[in-house]
C-alpha cells in the first residue's frame, strides 16, 4: 500500500523543478524572447516538413497527397539499391568530399594561422575583409565569375596562349573539373571559415606567449607548441560537423559549374536525387528515399567522427 507515495514524490518533485524553470525563464524573459524566431525557423523548415519524409515508404499519388498515398513498405529501397548509378553518386559523393576534408578543410585554419601572425593591424582588417566578401556572393555568381576566367577563351588560357601555350578546358575535363571545385570553394569559404578560429585563438591566454618570449621560443615554436594545440579542440568540433555533411555537401557549387562535357564526374548523390526528381519522370517517393538514405548516411559519419575523436582523447559533440 506504500508503493503510490514515491509516485507522489516523484511527481511534486517534476512539479517543483518546472516552476524553478519558469521563474528562470521569466527572470530571463527578454534573452529567452530572442530566442523565439529562431524557435519558430526550425519548426516551421526543419520539423514540420519532416511529415514528408513518410514519401519514402509509400507510392506518392498526386491525387491522393501524402497522407492518401498508399503504404509500400521498403519497395521504393529495393528499386533504389538495385540502381547502379545510385551506387556510382555514392562513390563519386565520397570521393569528392573526401577530398574536400584534405584539401578544403585545412584552408581557414591556415589562413587564420597566417592572419593572426600579421603584425600590422589595419593590413590585417583589410585582408580578413578581402577574404570574407566572397562568401557572401551567390554560386551562380561565383561559377560565372569562374567561367569568364577559366573558360577555353577566358583570362587564364588568354594568358597561357599570350606566353604560347595551349589552351586548357578548366571546367571541360573530368581531370580538372573537380581540383577546380576545391580551388573556387576554397576561395569562396576560406576566408569566412578563418573567423571561428580567430576568435579561438584570440581566446588563448597571453600570458602563455609571454612565458614562451622568456623562454626564448621563436614564433614557428609558439604557433606549434601554443596556437595550435589551444584551438584543437575548436578543429575538432568543426571536423566532427564537417564529417556530418559529408553525404550533402557542394550541391550548388556542383550544380552551377557542371556542364554536359563532366555530366559523368559531376553526378554526386544530391545531383542523381536532383536527376530523379526533376529532370526525367517525377518519383517523389523514390527521390524522398534515396534523400531519407542519405540523411542517415551523414548521421553515422557524425556519430563516428564524434566517438573516433573521444577514443583519441579529444572533445565530441555529444557527451
Amino acid at each position: 500500500m506504500a508503493a503510490p507515495t514515491p509516485a507522489l514524490g516523484e511527481k511534486s518533485g517534476f512539479s517543483q523543478k518546472l516552476r524553478q524553470l519558469g521563474r528562470e525563464m521569466w527572470k530571463n524573459r527578454a534573452i529567452y524572447t530572442l530566442l523565439i524566431p529562431g524557435i519558430l525557423w526550425y519548426f516551421v523548415f526543419a520539423y514540420m516538413p519532416m511529415s514528408g519524409l513518410s514519401l519514402a515508404f509509400k507510392d506518392y499519388k498526386a491525387n491522393l497527397g501524402i497522407l492518401g498515398s498508399p503504404w509500400v513498405g521498403l519497395q521504393n529501397y529495393e528499386y533504389v539499391f538495385r540502381d547502379a548509378a545510385f551506387w556510382k553518386s555514392i562513390w563519386k559523393t565520397v570521393y569528392i568530399n573526401l577530398g574536400r576534408m584534405v584539401f578544403q578543410f585545412p584552408a581557414p585554419i591556415i589562413l587564420a594561422l597566417i592572419l593572426n601572425e600579421f603584425r600590422m593591424k589595419r593590413y590585417k582588417r583589410v585582408l580578413q575583409t578581402v577574404y570574407t566578401f566572397p562568401h557572401f556572393l551567390s554560386w551562380i555568381i561565383v561559377a560565372s565569375i569562374a567561367t569568364n576566367v577559366l573558360s577555353l577563351d577566358g583570362l587564364l588560357n588568354h594568358a597561357i596562349t599570350l606566353f604560347g601555350g595551349e589552351p586548357i578546358s578548366f571546367l571541360g575535363s573530368p581531370g580538372t573539373f573537380i581540383p577546380m571545385l576545391y580551388v573556387t570553394d576554397i576561395w569562396k569559404y576560406a576566408g569566412y571559415g578563418s573567423i571561428v578560429y580567430l576568435a579561438a585563438i584570440s581566446g588563448i591566454d597571453m600570458d602563455q606567449y609571454e612565458a614562451a618570449d622568456i623562454d626564448g621560443a621563436t614564433r614557428a615554436q609558439k604557433l606549434f607548441r601554443i596556437t595550435l594545440p589551444n584551438i584543437m579542440p575548436t578543429i575538432i568540433v568543426m571536423f566532427i560537423m564537417t564529417t556530418g555533411q559529408i553525404m550533402s555537401l557542394g550541391f550548388d557549387q556542383i550544380f552551377n559549374m557542371s556542364n554536359a562535357a563532366v555530366k559523368e564526374a559531376a553526378e554526386v548523390l544530391d545531383m542523381y536525387i536532383y536527376r530523379i526528381t526533376f529532370q526525367s519522370a517525377a518519383d517523389f517517393s523514390f527521390s524522398t528515399a534515396v534523400a531519407l538514405f542519405r540523411s542517415v548516411l551523414n548521421m553515422l559519419f557524425l556519430v563516428l567522427a564524434d566517438r573516433g575523436s573521444k577514443m583519441m582523447g579529444g572533445n565530441g559533440l555529444f557527451g
